[in-house]
């Protein structure tokens, strides 16, 4: 019965992400799976990811929307709030999270994170350093790390 309850949840917030259309984030189950998505997000305007690309797993617990679903970066990812596993340090995947969120205002959340990253909670330290200290080499090194997923 809890898996029916998941799977209606989790179509009809796929229908809602596909009739919304929000700019720059995207996500569809995997092989007909719902409880099992791949996520984009497009770098925000101004920020070091403009112009690039991330995709993200995300895993649904049975439980689905009383436990948050597991979220992970697949592309290699160079950000404060992101270890190089792609795990994610965000409140609302962890202990803020609320049942009124969805896959459409996790994949905001996260892309808004990418520009606003939470330095006092960081995951990866040195992009936490240069996130402020050094912008030019924080970009290399993002472009760096984004460019060997590519291969």
């Amino acid at each position: 019965m809890a898996a029916d309850s998941v799977n209606k949840r989790l179509q009809t917030e796929l229908m809602q992400l596909m009739m919304s259309s929000t700019p720059g984030i995207s996500a569809f189950p995997q092989e007909g799976n719902l409880t099992r998505w791949t996520g984009t997000i497009n770098g925000p305007e101004g920020t070091p990811y403009e112009g690039l690309t991330f995709k993200l797993s995300l895993e649904f617990p049975s439980n689905y929307p009383m436990s948050p679903p597991l979220v992970m970066f697949t592309t290699p990812m160079f950000h404060p709030n992101v270890d190089m596993a792609g795990r994610i340090c965000l409140d609302i995947l962890k202990d803020k999270w609320s049942a009124v969120y969805n896959v459409q205002s996790i994949l905001l959340s996260l892309q808004s994170l990418l520009g606003e990253p939470n330095n006092l909670s960081p995951l990866n330290g040195q992009a936490a350093e240069l996130w402020d200290s050094d912008p030019k080499e924080y970009k290399r090194l993002l472009l760096l790390r984004h460019r060997s997923g590519d291969a």
